[in-house]
């Protein structure tokens, strides 16, 4: 009867302990520090030079006349009207396995784009070694927060996120994509990861923010991601509780 009633309480407790032990991907509630790349100014130039045809490298010679026509940034761009940078860099197998590649994000900083523009378009270019094998635009997603191979096929996803601010209101949304056939795709896309409406201190402000986690997947597949929300008052102590959970 004893080991009867072991066995009720193991079969019992297995799930519990499986969603305990459930992989973190990314926990969105701590601080993600965002370090600017440390790269060669010879790189540097190789890289821009090879990703845009004309470029400026100082903002101070942007023009103020540009026939900008229905799409503002496609029109600075063509003008060579652009200031890019390296904002980050990752180095991996991204468009095929057993590369040696680095993926670099660049900032196309497009003369006069405003704050209605996310201060200007975001590439991602992929070199080997001096050869650019992609070239792609990032819909606007300015940071690299992990690089992964969830389905273990030798070819890397980057989990990018992008951000703005507006009113005291900050907000972070993310996807993971991958490069294949050299185009951005995206696996999933997760949305608004964080909300947190801390510093515009309002009655009722508050800090919302996501846990990815992986779920069970047969070998050699993609994974679906786990998305467990949480909210916190604004005080220094984030105290966080759950909300919402979704896949």
């Amino acid at each position: 009867m004893k080991t009867l009633s072991l066995l009720l309480l193991l079969v019992t407790l297995t799930p519990l302990v499986q969603k305990q032990q459930r992989q973190v991907l990314f926990d969105f509630r701590n601080d993600h520090e965002i370090k600017p790349a440390k790269i060669p100014l010879a790189t540097q130039r190789m890289v821009l030079s090879k990703v845009f045809r004309r470029y400026l490298t100082d903002p101070n010679k942007c023009g103020s006349n540009i026939d900008a026509g229905e799409d503002f940034l496609s029109a600075a761009r063509k003008a060579g009207q652009i200031v890019p940078s390296i904002a980050e860099m990752a180095t991996g197998s991204f468009t095929a396995p057993g590369q040696t590649e680095t993926a670099y994000l660049i900032f196309v900083n497009e003369c006069n784009a405003s704050h209605a523009d996310a201060f200007g378009s975001k590439r991602v270019a992929i070199f080997s070694g001096q050869q650019l094998v992609a070239d792609v635009d990032a819909n606007f997603k300015g940071s690299i927060a992990l690089k992964t191979d969830l389905n273990n096929d030798g070819i890397n996803e980057l989990l990018m996120t992008s951000g703005d601010m507006a009113q005291g209101n900050l907000t972070e949304m993310a996807a993971l994509v991958s490069f294949q056939n050299r185009r951005l795709n995206v696996i999933q896309d997760f949305t608004t990861v964080v909300d947190d409406s801390c510093a515009t201190a309002m009655p009722g402000s508050s800090s919302k923010a996501s846990v990815l986690s992986l779920t069970d997947a047969p070998p050699g597949e993609m994974p679906k991601i786990r998305r467990d929300n949480y909210i916190a008052g604004c005080g220094r102590v984030k105290r966080w509780r759950p909300y919402k959970s979704e896949i």
